[in-house]
């Protein structure tokens, strides 16, 4: 069965940075593109990045852009969102999933910005 699996969450202080990891089985990555989600508490889940199959293209949130940047490496059936000078408000489970259809979705990965 296709999967998704998130992982590299945890706790970080404001302006720190942290990578997070989709790793993709059961389905050729390179064939889908991939987007990161995230949903915080009390606020509706929103799109924060995608990035195209070949990872020839990316695109950003505002609320992220410059921050975050979006990869991946095929060979190893891995999307990464590294993230940089975090915020309180970054603060949410993040997920990915085969974007745009949005049929495959991790478990998602926790992610807390305090200090």
């Amino acid at each position: 069965q296709s999967r998704l699996v998130e992982s590299g969450g945890g706790l970080v202080q404001p302006g720190g940075s942290l990578r997070l990891s989709c790793v993709a089985s059961g389905f050729t990555l390179d064939s889908y593109a991939i987007g990161w989600f995230r949903q915080a508490p009390g606020k509706e889940r929103e799109g924060v990045s995608c990035i195209s199959s070949s990872g020839g293209k990316t695109n950003y949130a505002d609320s992220v852009k410059g921050r975050f940047t979006i990869s991946r490496d095929n060979a190893k059936n891995t999307v990464y969102l590294q993230m940089n000078s975090l915020k309180p408000e970054d603060t949410a489970v993040y997920y990915c999933a085969t974007f745009p259809q949005l049929e495959v979705w991790g478990q998602g990965t926790l992610v807390t910005v305090s200090s």
